[in-house]
């Protein structure tokens, strides 16, 4: 194994084993002692627990099996691998780590819980595993039934929240809710954080000048479209739209530069997901 491939893995092994310790902090400070669940496959197994004798620690790992023969399938063997890792150290962590109960009360319980636990699934997906595989399972049917991967995890968390509203209550339905919502956000700056790519358009009347101090200065890829101005005594004179994509850090240090050159140029930002291919700052694989 050559040297990169060894700091490569350590890097996400780390990441995995520091993202079940959190999980599995937030769950027994915090979600388990006071009774909230979360969504996905990790809700079910919570809430099954509190209504039978069985462990959570031997639920999440028992219903999230059938989930890593999936992404086997649909996604890749070392995916597979790390998310049967991540899963059965949490499990582990669960049965062998004594966390301390933190609090009881219930809006701290649901806020800090899910954003414990959604820390840790966040930094296992950084990692290149999940801890819950309700991901797995929305990647399958989104390529089945046509519906996006949101929509058919917020469907499925309709399901786990009505049951929980009808078993354990309509208040610790709600506070479980806001567990999700807390845990769901904090997924999301993990994986994307402060490196979310951000997508510049710039119309610009010195549109030459400001494409040669992104490629020059900031090191950024342009993309120049043809245009045509619609705005009074300029209609149909023909412009150049030049748009770029930078992380979220960058943006300001960017508008300024450019502003520096045309203090009337119109700039219009919008949130991108992810991109591929290109000059771009690159993030952390998730998923090899």
């Amino acid at each position: 194994m050559k040297r990169g491939q060894v700091i490569t893995l350590t890097r996400e092994s780390f990441l995995i084993i520091l993202g079940i310790l959190i999980a599995g902090f937030g769950l027994e400070s915090f979600l388990i002692p006071n009774g909230f669940i979360d969504g996905g496959i990790t809700g079910i197994s919570l809430l099954i627990s509190f209504l039978t004798p069985i462990s959570v620690s031997a639920l999440i790992f028992i219903l999230n099996i059938p989930f890593m023969f999936l992404a086997r399938k649909q996604i890749g063997k070392t995916f597979a691998i790390k998310t049967f890792l991540a899963i059965f150290g949490l499990s582990l962590c669960l049965i062998f780590v004594h966390y301390p109960i933190i609090t009881s009360d219930k809006l701290l319980v649901a806020i800090f819980g899910g954003f414990l636990l959604g820390a840790g699934i966040g930094l296992s997906v950084r990692g290149g595993g999940v801890l819950d595989g309700t991901e797995v399972l929305s990647i399958y049917l989104s390529k089945k039934i046509g519906l996006s991967m949101g929509e058919i995890i917020f469907v499925i968390n309709i399901v786990i929240f009505s049951f929980a509203a009808f078993l354990l209550g309509i208040e610790t339905m709600l506070y479980s809710i806001l567990t999700y919502l807390a845990a769901s956000r904090t997924v999301d700056f993990f994986i994307q954080g402060v490196e979310e790519y951000i997508g510049i358009t710039i119309i610009s009347k010195k549109s030459e000048e400001v494409r040669k101090k992104l490629v020059k200065d900031f090191g950024k890829g342009v993309t120049i479209y043809s245009g045509k101005s619609g705005y009074t005594e300029d209609a149909k004179k023909d412009i150049e739209i030049l748009f770029t994509f930078v992380t979220r850090l960058e943006v300001t240090k960017i508008k300024k530069g450019i502003i520096s050159i045309d203090p009337e140029v119109v700039i219009i930002e919008q949130g991108i997901k992810d991109v591929r291919g290109g000059i771009i700052k690159k993030r952390p694989t998730i998923i090899n």
